[in-house]
């Protein structure tokens, strides 16, 4: 193997070239953890130009394996929840359960949960390991709790932390119900997404202590939130910009859809808003307060191209197609889903369409809701 060093080097002065890196604490440890220890297992390399998507295993000792640990960019290191790249020779198309996020996101985050010397801090998933460690040359072993969902993943960090000899606090469990045993927390950090802020989270962090987390929705557009909790049980705080995506946990996935409605029901009319609005990151987000449970997929039916949006929990579906360029909306179930998102759309766009970092989410025992 190479020499890592200089790879290291260059990745942490690009890292503080751009604004990742701002404190001196954080570049200390972030020159202290070498990235490459925690992907000694290989990676997967998407396969460019494979439709559908397919992956390739890239393992120690192939080319480009420590050139790419110390890229800016995430690496899949599980896919279909079991599988390992030295599991597999040549392609895989299934979808990936689990990765080494991009370093700039990993640091970023961390400097933006503006720990204190002294802090406790609860990670929720601890994935390769290499953020625990970066933690832990930060603030001390004594500091650190993190739990990781997946008992394999789990097994794997734990030896890799050992191999370097980094002993914090590692639980198997599901990181949304928190580890009560370590609690209270100054801080909490989830490096996977999370379609509501669990509760066991608030209770677990002090009054004043922070949260900082990935809202994620079932259309697939997702944001960071820096929360500070209160001493009423309750936690509120901005959103931070910047199209942050992480996997989300698993239990917080979608649903299956299962059986489809029948999507020649419903009631028609001409719709104010295409579907077309949902390419845009910022809008999608919007949309998913109005529709929070809403999944959407793209159908051809009687040879007609159809943006379809199902929430699964109600019934609730609005099937939606161009016609002679204006757009046709079909609804039908408990709720019409397409003109609650009109509504909602309509109210940011009189608002001036304020940008997500002016976003405010708050999350009480029973409800969680964003406000600008």
């Amino acid at each position: 193997m190479s020499d890592p060093a200089p790879l290291h080097q260059q990745l942490l002065d690009a890292l503080t070239a751009d604004g990742t890196l701002r404190t001196r604490p954080w570049k200390e440890a972030a020159a202290a953890v070498l990235r490459h220890e925690f992907l000694q297992g290989g990676f997967f390399r998407r396969v460019e130009g494979a439709v559908p998507a397919a992956w390739e295993p890239i393992l120690n000792g192939d080319n480009n394996w420590l050139t790419t640990c110390y890229q800016n960019e995430s690496l899949i290191t599980q896919i279909a929840g079991t599988i390992v790249p030295a599991d597999i020779q040549g392609r895989i198309m299934r979808e990936p359960t689990s990765s080494s996020t991009l370093p700039s996101l990993v640091l970023r985050m961390l400097e933006d949960l503006h720990v204190q010397p002294d802090s406790q801090v609860l990670e929720i998933r601890t994935g390769t390991g290499y953020s625990t460690a970066l933690l832990c040359a930060r603030l001390g072993e004594s500091h650190i709790t993190s739990i990781e969902y997946d008992e394999d993943v789990a097994a794997r960090a734990r030896t890799t932390l050992a191999r370097q000899a980094i002993f914090p606090t590692l639980v198997t469990g599901d990181g949304l119900l928190g580890c009560d045993e370590s609690a209270p927390y100054d801080r909490i950090i989830a490096t996977c997404a999370v379609h509501t802020v669990p509760t066991a989270w608030i209770e677990q962090t002090k009054p004043g202590g922070l949260i900082l987390t990935t809202i994620g929705g079932w259309l697939g557009a997702s944001e960071l939130a820096r929360l500070t909790v209160h001493d009423d049980g309750t936690a509120s705080g901005p959103l931070l910009g910047g199209q942050v995506s992480f996997m989300l946990a698993r239990p917080h996935t979608p649903p299956p859809l299962g059986l489809l409605p029948d999507l020649s029901a419903g009631k028609e009319r001409e719709a104010v808003i295409g579907p077309d609005v949902l390419s845009d990151w910022a809008t999608r987000f919007v949309v998913q307060g109005a529709a929070p449970k809403a999944q959407l997929l793209t159908m051809n039916r009687e040879g007609c191209t159809e943006d379809v949006l199902i929430d699964a929990a109600s019934g609730s579906w609005a099937a939606l197609y161009d016609e002679g360029g204006r757009w046709i909306v079909r609804q039908d179930g408990p709720e019409n889903l397409w003109d609650s998102i009109e509504e909602h759309l309509s109210h940011w766009h009189a608002a001036g369409t304020p940008t997500l970092d002016e976003f405010t989410l708050t999350v009480t025992p029973d409800r969680q809701s964003l406000h600008w």
